[in-house]
This record gives C-alpha cells, structure tokens and sequence, in this order.
C-alpha cells in the first residue's frame, strides 16, 4: 500500500503539468460487460520522439515513472517503479510485457507484475492496453486503450483509479515535450 501512496503523492505533485484537463477520456461496457476506456491526447512531438517516450525504459523514465529497466536483456519486458530505491525484481516494482509493436504506429502491452498490495490484481491482469500514435498536424495524437476491465465491483474499482491514473500519466507525458523530463528528484524534495 506505501508504494501507492507514494505514487498518488508522485502524481499530485508533478504541477499543473500533468495537465490531465486536456486528456479526453472514454469508456465503453461492451457486451460481455468487461469496460474498454480510451485516454487520448494530443502532444507536441514528433510520432519518433513520442515512440521512443513510449516504447523504451529510458522514455518512461521522462514522463511515467523516476525508475525503468529492461528485465534479463528482454526489451519487450520493461520493469518501473515509482519509489527510486526499488531494488529489481522488488516487491514495490511494476513489468510490463510488450506484445505486438508497429514501431512508430502502436505498442501492445500488459501488466504482468504488480506491486505487493495492489488491490484487484486477479482482475486487473486481464486488462489488456494499447499505446497509438498518429501525425496531428505539428502535433502527435496519443490513444491508450485499454481493454478487459472485468465488470465486478473489483473491475469497476480499477477503472475508476486508472480513469484518473492514466489521464495523469498522459498530461504527464504531454507535459514532457512541453517543458523537458520529469525532475523526479524534485518532486521528493
């Protein structure tokens, strides 16, 4: 529970820069009752630079999480952490397995570990996510779908805080381009 107190702490604290406001947000029940949410912005980026934001342990670390690594030498297994003493392969430690890339265009992935504590995890390992991205203009337009949210109480539960959670995340990587990285270590201070 420490580990999501300190990311929701994390994630009050990055300034008006997340600018979730400008992350429009969806969802959908759809006829098996799971819910399919969509996050989209739109960022002032190139699709390569905003690619290599999303799809690299170095690019997380600029925008989601002070902490990333590849796991094992596998670049489709990238593990994160919101607390920056996390040991790899600690308990307060995020992975996401990367499935199918168009490099440039879309990222698939899932939540394969998740930190000790985090409510409805039998749950939320159905959800499934998928990261495009597409020229807008001088802008690039970035939708994360994710897909699967059981429609339980503990399914509901979870779309409720990623509803919030990943417009955060979004603003966050908005703000990136905007004005450079994070300054994780700032935020702590």
């Amino acid at each position: 529970m420490r580990t999501w107190v300190l990311a929701a702490a994390l994630s009050i604290a990055v300034p008006a820069a997340a600018q979730a406001d400008k992350v429009v947000v969806t969802k959908t029940v759809e006829a098996d009752a799971t819910t399919t949410m969509k996050h989209e912005v739109l960022v002032d980026a190139s699709p390569d630079e905003v690619w290599a934001a999303i799809s690299t342990a170095e690019g997380w670390m600029g925008w989601a999480v002070p902490v990333a690594r590849v796991v094992g030498g596998d670049p489709d297994l990238i593990e994160s952490s919101y607390d920056p003493a996390a040991k790899p392969g600690g308990p307060d430690t995020i992975q996401q397995r990367f499935g199918a890339r168009v490099a440039g265009k879309s990222l698939v992935f899932r939540t394969v570990k998740a930190p000790a504590g985090f409510p409805h995890w039998d749950e939320y390992q159905k959800v499934t996510s998928v990261f495009e991205i597409e020229a807008a203009g001088k802008q690039t337009r970035v939708r994360l779908t994710s897909r699967g949210y059981p429609g339980s109480d503990g399914g509901r539960a979870l779309v409720g805080f990623f509803e919030g959670g990943n417009a955060m995340a979004l603003g966050n990587l908005r703000q990136r381009f905007a004005t450079g990285p994070i300054d994780w270590a700032a935020l702590r201070r």
